[in-house]
């Protein structure tokens, strides 16, 4: 006899069975607390390949849309140094534009005030046409980007 009076193997196999039935009652949390760490694993790698995508598609359009604004501002740069009548005005609002686009953060996309920066410089873009008398339209699409008149 060991173990208190019983048969010998008996006393191992009471221990055991509260064991195993409360590894048996225990599996779904333990299953739910693995899937949920694979599953955040997943969503986490998921999440930065959607992320990385999505702004670099958003960081190409406001490259695109600034680089149209900084052309269409250094070909009226050039025309209006030829024409010395009502340039005064105007350069200075052309001027004003092409500075906000050098000092734009183009390798910043934590900037704070990216989206305000980029309002005021459609806004001196939309004066500056105002003041040269055009209507140009800036359209995106899956070809490319550009501005029409």
């Amino acid at each position: 006899m060991g173990c208190g009076g019983h048969r010998r193997g008996t006393c191992s196999r009471r221990r055991t069975l509260p064991r195993l039935f409360a590894d048996v009652c225990l599996l779904p949390v333990r299953f739910h607390g693995e899937g949920y760490q694979e599953g955040y694993k997943e969503g986490s790698c998921l999440g930065r390949i959607e992320g990385r995508q999505h702004g670099a598609l958003h960081g190409a359009k406001i490259g695109s849309e600034i680089g149209c604004y900084q052309g269409f501002a250094f070909a009226w740069k050039h025309l209006l140094h030829s024409d010395a009548s009502e340039r005064d005005r105007k350069m200075k609002v052309l001027e004003a534009l092409i500075g906000m686009i050098q000092k734009f953060p183009y390798d910043d996309p934590a900037y704070d005030r990216l989206h305000e920066d980029l309002e005021r410089i459609r806004g001196k873009f939309k004066q500056l046409c105002s003041l040269l008398n055009v209507q140009p339209d800036f359209k995106m699409s899956a070809e490319g980007s550009g501005l029409s008149f």
